[in-house]
């Protein structure tokens, strides 16, 4: 039986990365691990997946991701900087082409002036970095789910646009 978390754009994903003989690696808070559990479920992740790290925690951001201490102190947990660093260290902390951060809430309560929903993806690559917003609905786990699911698929869209 087929893993129901994988779809046709995480195959693709993989599939891009390969032909491209370019890697990526994760660092992520609300999804604790479940984009790397995705990518990591497609035959044939093992020539690009490099690495993830599951920094659910201000201290584990800082200390397995290298996001410092001063931004994390300044714009919290849950935010755009720290979307930006987590990618970035993912990246670096694993020698990958590609870092991917995510952070967030998945609820059930708001978190640090944050509406539950509220996502923040970040993308490093070889073209620099971006975060993007995003105010997913649902449970916690459509949030959490919804933000693999976007980080997905902004990530194959970069890697095409290459």
């Amino acid at each position: 039986m087929d893993d129901p978390l994988i779809d046709d754009e995480a195959r693709s994903l993989v599939a891009d990365l390969t032909v491209r003989n370019q890697t990526v690696a994760t660092a992520e808070s609300l999804t604790a691990g479940l984009l790397a559990a995705t990518l990591a479920g497609v035959p044939g992740a093992s020539a690009v997946l490099s690495g993830g790290l599951i920094t659910y925690t201000v201290e584990t951001k800082a200390d397995l991701a290298g996001v410092a201490p001063e931004l994390l102190a300044e714009f919290g947990p849950v935010a755009e900087p720290t979307a930006r660093a987590l990618a970035v260290g993912a990246m670096h902390r694993c020698g990958a082409t590609w870092g991917i951060g995510l952070t967030g809430v998945a609820g059930p309560e708001p978190h640090g002036g944050h509406a539950v929903g509220t996502v923040f993806l970040g993308l490093a690559g070889p073209g620099g970095t971006q975060v993007v917003e995003l105010a997913l609905p649902g449970s916690r786990w459509d949030i959490r789910l919804g933000a693999v699911h976007a980080a997905v698929h902004r990530l194959r869209r970069l890697v095409e646009q290459q």
